[in-house]
């Protein structure tokens, strides 16, 4: 019998290596999507954790896709009342109040009982021996520490981390976390659910509460992440799946939605840009007026994404009254806007993307983070846990549908995404971008369908809209040019941006169609990509 092979994609080659190595002794898809997910939260602590949240597609050889839904809940004694005299409308960035249960382990464990072909311990023990052994500090990494080192060092867990000997990670340097190696130890031993009920669960518990959070061991037992169905649309022959409310992946279907209705030749990167960063804008209106806990949204998706209402906001976005196209200035002059050349603000956050396809059509899409850069700032010293910052995501407004509650799930920004045609996988697509991940996927999707190659795909420059909806400025790569600028410039405030700037994400796509299993990786990261087979007599 012919090996098993698989793609895999993944934001750093210490993780898509735990992958293939999965591959090679007999896992499937499924198995290199969840190594990878935990050798993430060892190597990049900034982006992702064990203490933070996932959202997953995994997808069946038979065709079905399911949703995982791993995303935690405030926790039961949370006081919004309270919270509200203490901050007023708007959350924390960072703190033991930004503090939701960490949902991401669980989701992995959902995962593996959806298809894994290898033991749980296979993937988990590959984490711990990255945590025990050390990993060279990469470039993201040093970088967020230089950029946020007050949170650093205010915390005792972060700084014993990334601050050992009271100096600042540098690049290169070895990063152990012997206090989260144990951790994963005991996950590998004694199976997910250790994170959620047990001795390791009670330390975590207590160590957040002796911190001051909310946070309690009957929060953690009683998380169960959700399996849902996808969220689905059409799209000009193309079947996309995404996830939907908590999550943005609405937004992405809007937009393709849009798009089809007002013809197909609008490009990123042609003089349709202009349309398509009108759309980008209503479609983060209706994010934030809407998103929040389904439990608690006014309008459902499906609301949303109705035929007429798609209808009657492509007539919006074509008869838009705007001004003749202005051409923003050339990348490092004086123009229009401002200074253009300018650097975008550092995004707060972000979150990595693992994707991973085999050739019997099992795939996985898996999105996970901290939300902003190192999380909360809180890494609990006894389980080497650092804490995401999810409840930050939160409103404390009144009238908000987003508002905190005991139990509820913020607003969330991950959003992993599969495209089909018929029974066949045609690609897995993933990024990190917060808030942009839909602008990011929208683009890749129209040049992927449009018959780019995934490495031309993830290559072409790329531009997003960011900043409160009633005040949005376009932030477009310094490759963007001629009519798309120009398009973009006469709708928006520009500021260009490096190619490199984290602002319009980072991206993985993985295929397996026709006998083939094709990887790609984003080229303005750190990412790697591979194909792998099961070694002979597997």
């Amino acid at each position: 019998m012919t090996p098993l092979a698989c793609a895999v994609a993944t934001p750093h080659a210490s993780a898509t290596d735990a992958a293939a190595r999965c591959v090679r002794a007999g896992g499937n898809a499924v198995d290199a999507a969840i190594a990878a997910a935990l050798a993430l939260a060892v190597v990049q602590p900034h982006y992702t954790s064990v203490g933070g949240d996932l959202i997953a597609l995994i997808r069946a050889p038979d065709g079905t896709i399911t949703t995982v839904n791993a995303t935690g809940f405030a926790g039961r004694r949370t006081d919004p009342d309270q919270l509200a005299a203490r901050y007023g409308a708007s959350m924390p960035a960072s703190g033991v109040d930004t503090i939701t249960v960490p949902g991401a382990v669980a989701g992995l464990g959902v995962l593996h009982g959806l298809g894994a072909a290898l033991p749980w311990a296979a993937a988990a023990e590959q984490a711990r021996d990255l945590a025990a052994d050390g990993v060279p500090a990469s470039a993201s990494l040093v970088a967020a520490v230089h950029g946020n080192p007050a949170l650093v060092m205010s915390d005792p867990g972060l700084r014993d981390v990334l601050a050992p000997g009271g100096r600042l990670l540098r690049s290169g340097q070895l990063l152990r976390q012997p206090a989260l190696a144990a951790t994963l130890g005991e996950i590998a031993r004694e199976g997910p659910r250790a994170l959620y009920a047990g001795p390791l669960a009670d330390r975590l518990a207590d160590g957040l509460q002796a911190r001051g959070s909310v946070l309690d061991s009957t929060d953690l037992a009683e998380f169960e992440p959700a399996r849902e169905a996808p969220l689905t649309s059409a799209f000009l022959g193309w079947d996309i799946a995404t996830s939907g409310p908590n999550s943005q992946g609405f937004f992405l279907l809007e937009a393709l939605g849009i798009l089809e209705r007002l013809g197909s030749g609008i490009q990123p990167l042609a003089a349709g840009a202009r349309i398509l960063a009108r759309i980008f804008q209503l479609a983060a209106q209706d994010r934030r007026d809407w998103l929040a806990d389904p439990a608690a949204m006014q309008v459902t998706a499906a609301q949303l994404l109705a035929p007429g209402r798609l209808d009657q906001l492509a007539e919006r976005v074509a008869h838009a009254r705007h001004p003749a196209p202005v051409p923003p200035a050339a990348p490092g002059a004086a123009g229009e806007h401002g200074p253009a050349g300018q650097r975008a603000p550092q995004p707060a956050g972000d979150t990595v993307a693992v994707v991973t396809a085999d050739d019997t059509g099992r795939a996985v899409c898996l999105i996970q983070s901290v939300f902003h850069l190192l999380g909360s700032g809180v890494l609990e010293p006894r389980t080497g846990i650092l804490l995401q910052n999810r409840g930050s995501a939160f409103s404390l407004r009144a009238d908000s549908a987003n508002r905190i509650a005991p139990r509820k799930r913020p607003a969330h920004t991950l959003m992993p995404v599969m495209v089909s045609r018929g029974n066949s996988l045609a690609w897995v697509i993933g990024t990190m971008g917060g808030t942009r991940q839909p602008q990011v996927q929208t683009q890749l999707i129209l040049r992927l369908a449009a018959g780019a190659t995934e490495a031309d795909a993830l290559a072409a420059p790329r531009w997003v809209v960011e900043g409160d909806p009633d005040r949005p400025t376009a932030y477009l790569e310094d490759q963007v040019a001629g009519p798309a600028a120009a398009g973009i410039g006469a709708e928006l405030p520009v500021t260009w941006i490096a190619r490199d700037d984290e602002m319009t994400g980072r991206a993985q796509i993985a295929r397996a169609a026709g006998g083939d299993v094709v990887a790609a990786t984003d080229p303005r990261g750190e990412g790697s990509a591979q194909t792998a087979a099961a070694s002979p007599g597997r």
